[in-house]
């Protein structure tokens, strides 16, 4: 019990110590910051405490899948697949294919044709699931033969719902890296239910420029501009946002913008007006080359969400693999399609059903009761185990002081935000962290009543107590991580401050009073315990 390795002391005092130089920055102001980073060693990160959106204000939005149209683009797919189905088995159809609500439908006269093209769009039935699972998968599509040589195609509903999770998915990860090239920090994107993302932006004071990222799906095509008599069944008028009126622009992409790999704000260097300039991976690079060499003369518009943003002519072939969007924007406006662009299209429209912005006013009252509930109850804290156990009392507070700086380093190098649920979870973790001393010392002080001795006592009560703790700690911990599995937002936000507590009390409350105690009695040799 006495003999504490010296390693051992190293070690624990060195944690200490960088903790506490971990912390200061979040401690400082800019400018003050600013000078210590200046004369700190360079292998100490140097980062502050990420404040929630309760305590340092943002924008808030909630935002919805378009079901509708993720039923639209699936019939869409289909009716294409069917085209593609029927064309590669050259069988004619009668009336073309009709669109339906939730599929489409086609009429093959021919018995012996509908008969041999029935298995093959029975091939674009995916399952759905995992097919390892018996009885766990499910067919995407539902192929009916009406009689009269009509056949629907119609898509499930099982299917429906798992191309809206996976809209859902793909959209989180597309918001992320566009709310990411904004330089915020710390956003929260997450799912809410089946078809909502929920987007927390702290210290984003601007809402509207939230919901122009957020909401715009940046669906970038490049196609050619129709000539004057071609057939109106092979392009549609659409919008210019450069200028008034239509443009008639062929209904074939030439090139996806899926096939961009990088988009970057510039200025033309003969106008100087605000331009993006993009790049193609090698696919996009060698079908863009392909198209314009084609094409040479012709207008080629550059269509997103839409409208023609741009309708340059071809003057010459571009087989470089990148090129320029230009349409009179401002340096704002081409820097945010750059971001669209560079993040990708979101794969169908996103609807805003819910917008907050909280002024950081409201942080700040929320900063300063979560102070005043910490000092309040720190204090209570401290001075109860001081009149309790005197001396020992003493070691325990130092200790909880190290706990608390301890909680916050983690903070700090995890990354982890700071929200008013999380200061809570702290205020509740100081409680916790003398729970250990205080069984601790109770088992020392019935170990000397009952006769042992002082080094006998303080070995007992370290020992026997030693379990105690370990199994109160477990089930807390154990508590704290459902809470951040199945919650969400401020529930998990406790729930982190929570587990980091009920870790570093651990190491506080045992090793590192059983060392001042140790310590304490090498060079005090008391005749009898303080307590």
């Amino acid at each position: 019990m006495l003999r504490f390795a010296t390693w051992k002391i190293v070690a624990i005092s060195s944690m200490t110590v960088f903790a506490l130089l971990v912390i200061i920055p979040s401690l400082l102001s800019l400018g003050a910051r600013d000078a210590l980073i200046s004369h700190m060693p360079g292998w100490i990160p140097v980062r502050t405490i990420v404040l929630g959106l309760d305590l340092q204000g943002g924008s808030h939005v909630l935002l919805e899948v378009d079901s509708n149209e993720v039923v639209k683009t699936e019939v869409e797919n289909l009716r294409d697949d069917a085209r593609r189905v029927l064309r590669e088995e050259k069988i004619p159809i009668s009336g073309g294919i009709g669109l339906l609500p939730r599929g489409v439908q086609l009429h093959i006269l021919d018995p012996s044709e509908r008969d041999k093209v029935l298995p093959k769009l029975q091939q674009l039935a995916t399952p759905i699931g995992n097919p390892l699972l018996r009885g766990a998968a499910s067919q995407a599509l539902d192929i009916k033969d009406m009689g009269n040589g009509t056949i629907q195609i119609l898509v499930t509903d099982t299917a429906i719902d798992d191309r809206i999770r996976r809209a859902v998915d793909q959209s989180i990860e597309v918001l992320r890296r566009r709310v990411d090239a904004l330089g915020t920090t710390e956003p929260n994107i997450q799912r809410q239910g089946n078809d909502r993302i929920l987007v927390e932006v702290p210290g984003l004071q601007n809402p509207e420029k939230l919901k122009e990222i957020l909401g715009t799906t940046a669906k970038l095509e490049f196609r050619l501009v129709a000539d004057p008599g071609e057939d109106p069944n092979n392009y549609e008028m659409l919008d210019q946002t450069d200028q008034p009126g239509k443009l008639p622009v062929e209904k074939q992409v030439m090139v996806q913008g899926e096939d961009l790999t990088d988009a970057q704000p510039g200025f033309d260097q003969r106008t100087g007006e605000p331009i993006v300039n993009f790049r193609f991976n090698i696919r996009g690079g060698q079908r863009f080359g392909e198209v314009t060499s084609e094409n040479v003369g012709r207008l080629f518009a550059i269509v997103l969400d839409g409208k023609v943003i741009s309708a340059p002519r071809i003057l010459s072939p571009i087989t470089g693999g990148s090129g320029q969007i230009s349409g009179h924007f401002t340096v704002e406006s081409a820097n945010n399609l750059a971001i669209l662009l560079r993040a990708g299209a979101l794969p169908a429209k996103l609807t805003i059903v819910e917008e907050r912005t909280v002024g950081p006013g409201l942080g700040q009252d929320s900063i300063d009761a979560g102070k005043r509930a910490a000092f309040v109850g720190a204090g209570l804290v401290l001075f109860y185990m001081l009149i309790t156990y005197g001396t020992f009392g003493v070691f325990a507070n130092i200790a909880l002081a190290v706990h608390i700086a301890f909680i916050f380093a983690a903070l700090v190098l995890l990354g982890a935000t700071l929200t008013l649920p999380g200061i809570a979870g702290i205020v509740l973790t100081i409680g916790m962290a003398v729970d250990s001393n205080v069984l601790i010392y109770e088992r020392i002080r019935e170990e000397n009543h009952a006769g042992r001795s002082i080094i006998s006592s303080l070995d007992a009560g370290f020992k026997r107590a030693f379990a105690t703790i370990v199994d109160s700690n477990v089930t807390m911990f154990v508590a704290a991580a459902i809470l951040y599995f199945l919650g969400s937002g401020p529930v998990r936000g406790f729930a982190v401050s929570l587990a980091l507590g009920i870790m570093t009390s651990i190491v506080t409350a045992v090793t590192m009073t059983r060392m001042m105690i140790a310590l304490w009695y090498q060079y005090a040799r008391p005749t009898k315990l303080p307590i």
